[in-house]
């Protein structure tokens, strides 16, 4: 157990910081503090001793230099169970520091803020505090440190219940302190490496030469794929959370299959943004869309998507474009869900789904890939990366080899099918009119086959509909089946060494087949 009686507080993050002062003062504790923190805790009446009274040197270099001295990082680092660093801090005259409370500058927000120059960055580069912490974490043995303002409620009870602090909580004390300081490390690194405030690329920035990963679990599902498998979710420390930082409104608990296809949801409603498009529906199994729709309302979108294929809709996740509202919850009613998403839910929306209690509730806001994103996928052994596939398309850039023309409708429609058909599995072919998916088929292994798939799945009328196709057609088989079956217009990227055939194909049928330029394989 360690008494407390001598305390260093110097905090950037001064929430909490009077009620620990306080706290720390009527309990008899001493308090040496720095600048900043130390005025504060005058203010609220806190006897406190500077700094700069302990090393008997002022604060020079504008403040880069003011508790790096023996006086401070003795107190600290004396390891107390040895006589000999007993008898050198009683030589020198270096009282023990017993707790140190130390966060640091705020350089990741510093970085971030849109005025940030060079200059007014690598000033908030934290230099003292990071060696204090990191300090008084080596020596947990004899020194507590506290870097969380959550934490000081813990200390303070600790030390009024049971007049000091235990090794055990010691201990875990100074794992969040070095997990504190790796995390602060790695996020000037990674602003050095991103060129430090350098000019904006056309391109994609490089992939980075070594990714950090530092991850913290935020939900325990029950098992994972299957009921044998163990599973966590994890969020990004320092991001922006799991799904954008979602709030789960209602509900069992997640699985991890719910994650995943929560996921897919989210972002294929993405390419049907809330300004310039239509209200737009999403449904999603397994993965992959099994119907998408857009209309005049949300209603009507969803019951366009959910013509698409109703049976493999059941137990499916639902993700909506805007926010949610009463008639759409009533619309759905007899429709087993397992999730749906949206960026907001009415109130109204929100009683009425609340009458099926284990059904999930999702307030995530819309998916927005940063410039330079990139994803990673494991492999045994590591990991690979790539950036994400979230440049934007433009039909207006698309080429027309064929002798049939696509007219407006057409246009809308092919724009449709393609965005959908981005965001499902390779090989895919996705079949739609102007406002829904008719017919989808994904993940085959032959893309005559997932032809085949999408126009035997079709529920709806397939004359005059268009179809994507997520690479290059390799032989002409595609179209003619897609063409004998009623689709009068193709997207798709172009590039095989039989393009001249598959166009030809087209044009034996008087379909009108547009040509991309890229690829959007989804594996």
């Amino acid at each position: 157990m360690l008494p407390v009686r001598r305390a260093l507080v110097s905090v950037f993050d001064k929430a909490g910081l009077e009620d620990l002062g306080s706290g720390l003062a009527d309990l008899g504790v001493e308090i040496i503090s720095t600048g900043g923190t130390a005025r504060r805790l005058a203010e609220h009446g806190v006897p406190v001793t500077a700094v700069s009274d302990v090393t008997g040197h002022s604060e020079i270099l504008h403040g880069r230099v003011k508790s790096l001295h023996p006086r401070i990082f003795g107190g600290i680092l004396a390891d107390r169970r040895r006589p000999e660093h007993e008898a050198e801090l009683e030589q020198h005259e270096i009282p023990p520091i017993d707790l140190v409370a130390v966060n640091l500058y705020a350089f990741a927000a510093a970085a971030a803020a849109p005025d940030a120059t060079v200059g007014s960055t690598v000033e908030m580069i934290d230099i003292g505090g990071p060696s204090m912490v990191r300090a008084a974490a080596k020596n947990f043995a004899n020194v507590a440190v506290v870097v969380d303002p959550a934490d000081y409620p813990r200390i303070l009870e600790a030390l009024r219940s049971g007049g000091g602090l235990p090794e055990e909580f010691r201990r875990e004390l100074a794992l969040k302190a070095f997990r504190y300081t790796r995390s602060y490390d790695a996020a000037i690194a990674d602003w050095l490496a991103n060129g430090t405030g350098a000019p904006a690329r056309d391109e994609p920035s490089p992939l980075p030469e070594s990714v950090r990963l530092e991850l913290e679990q935020v939900l325990a599902p029950r098992y994972g794929e299957n009921p044998h498998q163990g599973a966590a979710v994890y969020r990004e420390v320092g991001g922006g959370g799991v799904l954008g930082g979602f709030r789960q409104l209602q509900g069992r608990e997640l699985s991890w299959n719910n994650m995943l296809d929560a996921d897919a949801a989210r972002k294929l409603s993405a390419l049907f943004g809330a300004a310039d498009d239509d209200p737009a529906v999403v449904i999603v199994k397994h993965n992959n869309p099994c119907g998408v729709g857009r209309g005049a309302s949300l209603v009507e979108a969803y019951e366009r998507a959910l013509a698409c294929d109703p049976v493999s809709a059941f137990g499916s996740i639902i993700a909506v474009n805007r926010p949610f509202p009463e008639p759409l919850a009533g619309a759905m009613a007899k429709l087993f869900v397992e999730v749906i998403v949206a960026p907001s839910f009415d109130a109204d929306a929100l009683e009425r789904l609340g009458r099926k209690k284990n059904l999930r509730l999702f307030e995530c806001p819309p998916f927005s890939a940063a410039d330079g994103a990139y994803e990673l996928r494991a492999v045994d052994g590591g990991f690979i990366a790539q950036h994400l596939d979230s440049a934007p398309e433009d039909p207006r850039e698309w080429t027309c080899p064929t002798r049939a023309q696509p007219d407006e409708t057409q246009l809308r429609a092919l724009d449709f099918a393609w965005r959908v058909c981005r965001a499902t599995k390779s090989n895919a072919i996705v079949v739609t009119n102007e406002h829904q998916t008719v017919g989808i088929g994904a993940g085959q292994m032959s893309r005559v086959d997932s032809c085949r798939i999408a126009l035997d799945k079709a529920q709806l009328p397939l004359a005059g509909t268009v179809a994507a196709s997520d690479a290059f057609f390799p032989f002409r088989d595609g179209v003619d089946t897609l063409a004998e079956a009623g689709v009068r217009a193709i997207v798709q990227p172009g590039g095989s060494v039989r393009d001249d055939e598959v166009i030809a194909a087209a044009d034996e049928h008087g379909v009108a087949m547009l040509l991309t330029g890229r690829r959007h394989f989804k594996h």
